[in-house]
């Protein structure tokens, strides 16, 4: 009995930090054109997307110089990030759902904290 309730207070533990965890990652609200808006939480490898109330995993993906692009095949979303602006695209239905998308950061002329670290957006 007292093993099993070790057990089970082990995984509570490990349950409620990786609760504590997420919830200090930062999350980053895009303002798009047409008063459209998203937001972010995640790394340069991988990014929660949240859009239209609903979260989706977005793995990162190879792309042209220049640009970070993340995407969820089974969703059909894409996100492409530039230096200065953002697009959302569900591929599945083949549309633009939001376009020239900025974070605060990015409005004041800063590049897209998404590109912190990234090769080759490491800034001197």
């Amino acid at each position: 009995m007292k093993k099993n309730f070790l057990a089970i207070s082990a995984v509570l533990a490990s349950l409620l930090g990786a609760v504590n965890a997420s919830a200090s990652e930062e999350v980053i609200t895009w303002t798009c054109q047409e008063s459209k808006q998203f937001k972010t939480t995640g790394n340069t490898e991988k990014v929660r997307l949240t859009w239209e109330s609903k979260s989706y995993d977005l793995e990162r993906q190879t792309s042209l110089p220049g640009s970070l692009r993340y995407k969820n095949t089974n969703s059909g979303y894409d996100l492409v990030v530039l230096g200065n602006k953002a697009m959302l695209f569900n591929i599945k239905a083949g549309v633009r759902l939001a376009d020239f998308c900025q974070t605060a950061d990015m409005k004041s002329g800063k590049l897209p904290h998404l590109f912190a670290g990234a090769e080759p957006f490491v800034q001197n």
